[in-house]
């Protein structure tokens, strides 16, 4: 299975860890930050192996399959033997 992440997607991991670094600048590290984003891109990667195909819960992402981890949500599509990663949402901003 190959896998295209969008830069919409990269950019929603990164800029969400980055609000967060600002907000806990104190006590959240670069290094956790990094760690957290990791992760995010990692699981990203478990979409269709380990990571359930469910119907979306967003209405803006009608059309797409939706998978998620306990912190991350993805939108994706599925064209032969490729993901493709459209879009991410933090578990904490998911509404629409």
């Amino acid at each position: 299975m190959k896998y295209i992440i969008k830069k919409r997607c990269v950019q929603k991991v990164t800029q969400f860890y980055r609000n967060v670094s600002k907000k806990y600048k104190h006590t959240y590290s670069e290094e956790m930050m990094h760690k957290n984003a990791d992760e995010a891109f990692d699981a990203m990667y478990q979409i269709e192996r380990t990571l359930l195909r469910r119907q979306p819960s967003l209405k803006r992402w009608a059309g797409y399959y939706m998978a998620n981890t306990d912190k991350w949500f993805f939108a994706y599509t599925i064209e032969a033997d490729t993901v493709i990663v459209v879009d991410a949402c933090h578990a904490q901003n998911m509404h629409d």
